[in-house]
């Protein structure tokens, strides 16, 4: 990357038919490591190129918001020394990385449950948080030790505690109540998810948030999902009609009268 003041897009560089909010699970790099003879470590640091390389190009192609699955609630039943080995490319990562996302006007956000991390980690976390807050080129939100189920009932607990408060009654208990307490909910909704690796499912991620996104799968394992890939996925999102529980007619009408 290089100084936003220079080479980086505005928000208002936002292209037509490009998706506000991308969300990506990014699978593949033990296989990639596998079949080049290499070791499981190898394919995580490739992986974490990717993902420099992905911020970046969402950030030309006028993303506001690029949401990727970095590490899951399920993801500690790794071997040990994969696990050990994921934190500490983590910890170097924020510490190579954040300077130059915060020169580049991006705002970071990590979103899961950070307890579940060590006290050192969840600092750097928060200090890379703080550190961008104000940013406003793009906002890169890293899902750590995060669930969809948990964010659920993570955001049912909340409603629960104000409603035994007093604050609210259970009438008052509505998907849009819950929506107000669901991760990401300050941000654009989920408009692209995109899996890489080959496998059709969407393991848990953004359970809430994916409600009516487009859904978009790339046989590439995640450190070869280059510019060409993500344009490919955004070309594909461009041809869809969304329809919102609307028909095609009703849709291509309101076209036709903007």
């Amino acid at each position: 990357m290089t100084d936003h003041q220079s080479s980086a897009p505005d928000l208002d560089s936002h292209q037509e038919g490009t998706p506000k909010h991308v969300a990506i699970i990014m699978d593949g790099n033990n296989r990639w490591a596998k079949s080049r003879g290499l070791k499981g470590v190898e394919g995580h640091k490739e992986g974490a190129r990717a993902v420099k390389a992905t911020v970046e190009n969402c950030v030309r192609l006028g993303v506001e918001v690029l949401t990727v699955f970095a590490f899951s609630s399920e993801n500690w039943r790794r071997p040990q020394d994969e696990v050990n080995a994921l934190m500490e490319l983590f910890l170097q990562s924020l510490a190579d990385e954040v300077p130059e996302l915060h020169d580049n006007g991006i705002r970071l956000v990590f979103i899961g449950d950070l307890s579940g991390f060590s006290d050192t980690l969840q600092s750097q976390m928060q200090a890379s948080m703080d550190l961008t807050a104000k940013n406003e080129q793009m906002t890169f939100a890293v899902a750590v030790n995060y669930g969809g189920q948990w964010d659920i009932a993570n955001a049912a607990q909340r409603l629960a505690q104000k409603a035994v408060a007093g604050e609210l009654q259970v009438d008052d208990i509505t998907p849009e109540a819950l929506q107000e307490e669901i991760c990401l909910s300050e941000f654009p909704p989920l408009d692209l998810m995109i899996r890489t690796g080959g496998e059709h499912r969407i393991s848990n991620f953004l359970l809430w948030q994916v409600a009516y996104a487009e859904l978009y799968f790339s046989e590439l394992y995640w450190p070869d999902f280059d510019l060409t890939a993500l344009q490919t996925a955004f070309d594909d999102y461009a041809s869809r009609q969304r329809r919102f529980g609307r028909t095609g007619d009703q849709v291509e009408a309101e076209l036709g009268d903007a």
